[in-house]
């Protein structure tokens, strides 16, 4: 059996793609490409020798063109799975619609609650008592999609949003590699617009769901 791929899409440091990285996923990252040209992550994954690429969002008339290019590069790769860690930009339906079902993101609220920006601010204003990140494929609707694996962490008396932030970020780098993984594996399947699995995840210094399922 061949060798799946991954494309990882990133915008910032790629804290998200390190973690991916470190994971050592039972696949091979054909790329990381970058709307911006100034992305941290671009270095990481140049110093582990992974393919490095720029599409600047800024040298194209309309959203429907720089997707256009996106996709162009992405499928120089032919990979079986589009990761988005931290890319800040928001896709067209018809570059979604292209990569239907091997199109992930890694968003950090529990969603529904919280899409968009300033989460951990929001979640603060809001007063909830648990607060945390979700994976999700990618549909056209921002921050939605079939939900595949959660992470809860609880929010403590005196939580800045900097304190907040970094539990869930560590929750992050523990939940979405495992998603990747299930995906790569062939144990995560949609079915019915939800997302199924076929696996464990046990994670004690959060509430994780789904914990495990054989």
């Amino acid at each position: 059996m061949a060798e799946k791929s991954v494309v990882i899409l990133i915008s910032g440091r790629g804290s998200n793609m390190q973690a991916l990285l470190d994971a050592r996923l039972p696949a091979r990252v054909a790329a990381v490409i970058s709307n911006n040209p100034q992305a941290r992550g671009l270095g990481v994954a140049k110093a582990r020798g992974i393919a490095t690429a720029v599409v600047d969002h800024r040298a194209f008339p309309d959203r429907a063109a720089f997707d256009a290019a996106l996709a162009q590069e992405i499928d120089r790769h032919r990979p079986d799975l589009v990761a988005l860690a931290g890319f800040m930009r928001i896709l067209t339906e018809a570059f979604i619609e292209r990569y239907r079902g091997r199109l992930m993101n890694i968003h950090p609220s529990l969603l529904p609650a919280f899409t968009g920006l300033d989460t951990h601010r929001r979640a603060l204003a809001a007063g909830v008592r648990i607060h945390g990140c979700t994976v999700h494929f990618v549909t056209p609707a921002v921050d939605s999609g079939p939900i595949i694996v959660q992470a809860a962490v609880a929010v403590l008396p005196g939580d800045t949003e900097e304190q907040l932030a970094a539990r869930v970020l560590a929750q992050e780098h523990r939940i979405y590699p495992q998603a990747v993984r299930w995906f790569i594996e062939g144990k995560l399947k949609l079915e019915d617009g939800r997302a199924r699995i076929d696996g464990e995840c046990r994670f004690p210094e959060a509430v994780v769901s789904p914990l495990a399922r054989r």
